[in-house]
């Protein structure tokens, strides 16, 4: 399976996921696959939303060659 299949495949099971919740939000989720090379990786995001109803959480999973990233968004209806 190649690497953007895998990213397809993490994005459409999370969404999938989120969805089955029935929760009133809408939900924006990123994942960033990369290998261990001792390259840097910055990146940034920026939403305008209510803080006490909106939010985010980020996951990371490694191995001995790769990170994986995923973020959720999730925004209130």
């Amino acid at each position: 399976m190649q690497l953007g299949q895998w990213t397809s495949n993490i994005l459409e099971h999370s969404i999938k996921k989120l969805a089955g919740l029935n929760k009133p939000f809408k939900y924006i989720v990123t994942c960033i696959i990369m290998q261990k090379n001792g390259a840097g990786l910055h990146t940034a995001a920026s939403c305008y939303w209510d803080n006490s109803t909106d939010g985010s959480r980020t996951v990371r999973w490694e191995n001995k060659t790769l990170y994986c990233i995923c973020t959720v968004f999730g925004v209130a209806c």
